[in-house]
């Protein structure tokens, strides 16, 4: 998902769950600041490297594919943005080990981790309950990728189709990639940028969804493809369902974290919330455009009748840098929120029998 879900979006959701427009706000930044805390970043803030929550481009173009290496890089992106769907997933055939360990760290929402992602930042600061936020959504939009560099889960071929809605089916289109980063996505003809294609296991060009570009980060897509672990069977991604699915869990979730609702179950959505919306939050989904943020910020002055200020990564860097108690400021916060969220996945991925994302180092309480 890009900034529009995860800061205007978040926002919405979290204004419909109960919360004041200013603790929306700070969910809202918390959810957008986990794709911008890199190491990069916490070294200019003299912050613990430890707590990134993702890597720069640059980063990854350093970064070690050897075992220690690729568990970093695990650490991060199956913490954070590809949460695995099921630690102990089978297949029908005998594969091994080193694969499995890889297949088990598919994303996909209503999992046992999405549940103590949820429980873990109940009773927490707000920078906790945006970091959950953020988890949650993208298992909705990343499903069926790995957070792990891996060219046997992760790549794509060429069955990759655009569906357009048509009568009462859809109307298929081949998509085109090419690699040029500096060229947005065209949208009218359905040609996305995606990562080099390279058969090596372990390049970050097969990390998560490099290899399907965007495509997953656009709400309003709905696709057709043949992924590398899928044993030559189709999926069908409808990102607009997925993405109203995402947006009414997430309110369910912080009823849960407010206190206002008992618990937090799989597939609880909180559809009566949204009752009066959803046509209006389907507009938005379905739009077809590079980035819909001017459209839930709208949405969220409709709601709270205040002014959404535009994201700024820069907000609260100062506040931490100049603070006599770092560790209690909104930074240092999320910076243990983080840390408590990162120590818990790894620890549980570990538990499982896998060690591709090492060993948890530090379960910090945020």
């Amino acid at each position: 998902m890009q900034m529009d879900f995860h800061y205007y979006a978040t926002y919405c959701a979290a204004y419909l769950a109960g919360f004041t427009h200013e603790e929306s706000l700070d969910i809202a930044y918390s959810a957008q600041f986990v794709d911008d805390c890199s190491r990069t970043l916490l070294a200019k803030i003299k912050a613990p490297s430890s707590a990134a929550t993702t890597q720069l481009q640059l980063e990854m173009m350093d970064a070690r594919t050897d075992p220690v290496g690729l568990q970093d890089i695990t650490r991060i992106w199956a913490s954070f943005h590809f949460l695995p769907k099921d630690l102990h997933a089978q297949k029908n055939k005998k594969f091994s080990k080193r694969y499995m360990d890889k297949f088990r760290l598919i994303a996909g929402p209503n999992s046992d981790l999405v549940l103590k992602t949820v429980e873990l930042a109940k009773d927490k600061p707000l920078q906790s309950v945006g970091i959950a936020m953020h988890v949650l959504a993208d298992t909705w939009a990343h499903a069926n990728f790995a957070g792990t560099p891996s060219f046997v889960i992760n790549n794509t071929n060429y069955v990759f189709y655009e569906l357009f809605p048509e009568g009462e089916g859809f109307r298929e289109k081949q998509i085109s990639f090419v690699h040029k980063k500096s060229v947005p996505d065209d949208l009218e003809n359905s040609i996305y940028t995606n990562s080099l294609y390279q058969r090596n296991e372990n390049t970050i060009m097969n990390l998560g969804h490099g290899r399907a570009g965007k495509i997953p980060d656009y709400s309003f897509m709905r696709y057709r493809y043949l992924p590398a672990w899928g044993d030559y069977e189709d999926i069908i991604k409808d990102n607009p369902h997925d993405y109203m699915k995402a947006f009414t869990q997430m309110i369910s979730a912080m009823k849960y974290i407010r206190g206002d609702i008992p618990a937090f179950e799989k597939e609880q959505y909180d559809d009566e919330a949204v009752a009066s919306l959803r046509e209006r939050i389907r507009e938005i989904l379905e739009k077809r455009q590079h980035i819909a943020s001017d459209d839930w910020k709208a949405f969220g002055e409709e709601l709270s009748g205040k002014p959404v200020e535009e994201y700024s990564i820069y907000k609260y860097l100062d506040a931490y840098t100049g603070s006599s108690d770092a560790e209690d400021s909104f930074i240092g916060r999320f910076i243990r929120g983080a840390l408590a969220h990162k120590g818990m996945v790894v620890d549980e991925i570990c538990r499982s029998g896998n060690r591709l994302a090492g060993v948890a180092k530090r379960r910090a309480g945020s």
